[in-house]
């Protein structure tokens, strides 16, 4: 028992001080991160261009975070903004930092991850190699956190230079359900079974049910594969939303098999051309019967929770105390 007593005295005496540094789009979240933890200390780049477009960026106070543990909270939202980012990213565990940590919540090209065809390019082998290859250091490889990554076989994708720690949005979703006024008739549904795969384990104490998309002709069509619905609330829980089309086909799948209402959950509300705007109560889901009664999304794609701000029946569920506690890793 002294052994254990003085392991959790050693652990409460080795909380680190992290000086967090940020691109624009994550200010917000950055702030909510920096306001979970007095041991967090937001620190500011200036993000500038040349004429003709490409970045000038300077890094306030690069003598002071020497010998400090040093942590860049990263959004790769467009192709765009990816080189600017990585310019800081390859440049701060050079300025002799005592560690690194790199948070990208959204890992972007993750559902890009296989070859079809001869000629097909799987960009997030691509992503993964160009994290790989962050200098290592003063204290080490660098620490790179992703949450809820497309397919759990994208871990094998990066290299020994740094070390992956894969987070996952799930507590955030079982804390709101738990919350719920019908928590009780909650069941949880997969859209398909990668999904199962990737959260059934940790959503286990919930009933289930499992969706999957036949083919018919030239369509694919989405066929309840097992599992009730019947008189619950329906929770669909997936990594990612895109079009959201798959989304909208299970509601009503579990809305004809007897659900009492559907909500959804996905960790990365990605939600190209405005696409989220389908599931808003103005459109009601396309026509169907009943909209989502709530659609919970995270904060790991910035200009989604500008956009959908004070919007039904989004909510957003921050991962900002989450981010607090890895960089304590």
């Amino acid at each position: 028992m002294e052994n254990n007593n003085d392991m959790g005295e050693l652990k409460s005496t080795n909380k680190k001080q992290v000086l967090l540094f940020y691109c624009v789009e994550c200010e917000e979240l950055a702030r909510k991160v920096a306001a979970h933890s007095q041991l967090i200390t937001l620190q500011s780049i200036n993000w500038r261009s040349f004429d003709d477009g490409f970045p000038n960026l300077y890094i306030n106070n690069a003598h002071d975070i020497r010998g400090q543990h040093v942590a860049f909270l990263a959004s790769f939202s467009s192709p765009a903004v990816i080189f600017e980012q990585l310019s800081v990213i390859y440049s701060l565990p050079r300025l002799f930092v005592a560690s690194f940590t790199l948070v990208l919540p959204f890992f972007p090209t993750g559902s890009f991850e296989r070859m079809e065809e001869e000629g097909d390019v799987a960009t997030a082998f691509t992503m993964a190699r160009i994290l790989s290859n962050i200098p290592i250091s003063r204290g080490g490889p660098t620490s790179v956190v992703i949450y809820d990554i497309h397919a759990l076989q994208e871990r094998f994708y990066f290299g020994d230079h740094v070390l992956p720690l894969f987070e996952t949005g799930i507590p955030l979703l079982k804390q709101r359900l738990h919350q719920l006024p019908d928590a009780d008739k909650i069941v949880v549904a997969f859209p398909d079974d990668g999904a199962w795969k990737r959260f059934h384990k940790l959503l286990d104490h919930f009933p289930t049910v499992i969706c999957t998309k036949v083919r018919e002709g030239d369509k694919r069509i989405v066929r309840l594969k097992e599992g009730n619905p019947a008189d619950c609330h329906v929770v669909i829980v997936d990594d990612l939303v895109q079009s959201g089309g798959t989304l909208i086909e299970c509601q009503k799948v579990l809305l004809a098999h007897g659900a009492a209402k559907v909500s959804a959950y996905v960790t990365h509300g990605v939600f190209p051309k405005r696409s989220w705007e389908r599931f808003t109560r103005k459109n009601d889901a396309e026509g169907s019967e009943k909209g989502f009664a709530y659609f919970w999304i995270t904060d790991s794609c910035p200009h989604t929770v500008k956009a959908i701000e004070n919007t039904a029946p989004f909510e957003v569920l921050s991962l900002a105390g989450s981010i607090a506690d890895a960089l304590q890793i």
